[in-house]
Formats: structure tokens, C-alpha cells, sequence
């Protein structure tokens, strides 16, 4: 799952305990019963995908997914090193 820590200032001071289970019955629109019998990587498939989807629908969402991609890379971005700090002169 996609993961960035978000500031937590606008937080309720309630927790939704169902709230990955909402993700897959909207995005699959299929009702509660339907999410409890689906087999475990089926269900963390599509929670994964709501979650993107529902991300990608905002701004802010946008950019959190694009902190989550950039925190999963283990690779250095050279050219992008190159360009940054590229030597001036001779």
C-alpha cells in the first residue's frame, strides 16, 4: 500500500474502522458481505487500486502519491544528480 506520513492537524477525533473496506465496495461496487469473502490478496489488490484511484482524484492526493512513489525508489536518479549539481566552469 502506498504510504507517506500526511500532517495530522484536520484529523476527527473519531476512527473509521471500516474505512478499507468502503475503498474496495465503492471501487468494485460490491457490498460488505462481498468484500468479507474475498480471498486476502484479492482484497489487498483492490484495496491498493481504490486507494490509488481514489488518491489520484485531487490535487493533494496527487502529490501524495507522488511522495509515495519517490520514498519507494532504491535507486539514485543520476541524470538527475548530473543536471542538480552539475560542475560549473573548467
Amino acid at each position: 500500500m502506498p504510504f507517506y506520513p500526511r500532517d495530522k492537524g484536520d484529523e476527527i477525533p473519531y476512527s473509521l474502522l471500516t474505512r478499507p473496506e468502503k475503498l474496495v465496495m465503492d471501487y468494485c461496487h460490491i457490498d460488505i458481505y462481498e468484500v468479507q469473502e474475498m480471498e486476502i490478496d484479492i482484497y489487498l489488490f483492490f484495496m491498493r487500486e481504490a486507494m490509488i484511484f481514489e488518491n489520484s482524484q485531487s490535487e493533494e492526493g496527487r502529490e501524495y502519491l507522488k511522495n509515495c512513489w519517490r520514498m519507494e525508489q532504491t535507486k539514485p536518479d543520476r541524470e538527475g544528480l548530473r543536471k542538480k549539481f552539475k560542475k560549473k566552469g573548467g
